[in-house]
């Protein structure tokens, strides 16, 4: 199987008992699961709080040409689990210099920019996140906190691991104000339609759709 056709989901989630158990992030994990497994993609999976082996990982993200990283965001970023997960799974991708070569600048030719080194090019990469932050947090200069930022500045810390190797930073999805809203359903049932339009999947039904259309 080829690499366009596996996809690798990591869920960050990290539990403290009474507090977070986590049923919601798995929740869009499966999800994500389930859909790609119908577009008859191979998905690899990886659950940090479970225990990984860094090389393993390692080979997860050559194989996949797809990544989804399924995460709470606990004090403004992915649980602590996780950066320890890339600085162990990144630092063996550096070390066998099959994630990326350097940081892509040489003395040879000084136009080379930091960050141009990685060996990823043509995977991607997507976050899904949940949040106790509303979304009217986000994207409104008038917001205390934000100032008119939005879930990508914020997330950048995590993403430019994976741009720094090649990958295309895809648009994520957000779940947000999990802990008031009544409505979290409607995020749920929506999922499968981002993963569609941000991979350019077309469902079962909208190729027989395209099918009947063509006859």
């Amino acid at each position: 199987m080829t690499k366009e056709k596996k996809v690798l989901l990591i869920n960050t989630h990290l539990t403290y008992p009474n507090w977070t158990e986590g049923r919601l992030n798995d929740s869009f994990y499966q999800i994500a699961k389930d859909f790609f497994a119908t577009q008859s993609f191979e998905v690899l999976e990886t659950i940090i709080e479970d225990g990984y082996n860094p090389e393993e990982e390692e080979k997860k993200h050559l194989e996949a040409g797809i990544v989804i990283l399924q995460m709470p965001v606990n004090w403004f970023g992915a649980p602590w689990i996780y950066k320890k997960y890339v600085d162990e799974v990144f630092n063996s991708g550096l070390f066998s210099k099959s994630f990326l070569t350097g940081d892509g600048r040489t003395r040879e030719d000084e136009s080379k920019q930091y960050g141009t080194g990685g060996n990823l090019h043509g995977k991607k990469f997507m976050i899904c996140a949940t949040w106790n932050a509303p979304v009217e947090a986000f994207d409104n200069p008038a917001q205390q906190l934000m100032q008119g930022k939005g879930t990508a500045d914020l997330f950048l810390n995590i993403t430019s691991n994976y741009r720094f190797c090649g990958y295309e930073i895809m648009e994520g999805y957000n779940c947000f104000d999990i802990f008031k809203r009544s409505d979290i359903a409607k995020d749920l049932a929506n999922y499968p339609k981002h993963l569609e339009r941000v991979f350019n999947i077309q469902s079962p039904a909208m190729q027989v759709h395209l099918q009947e259309a063509e006859q």
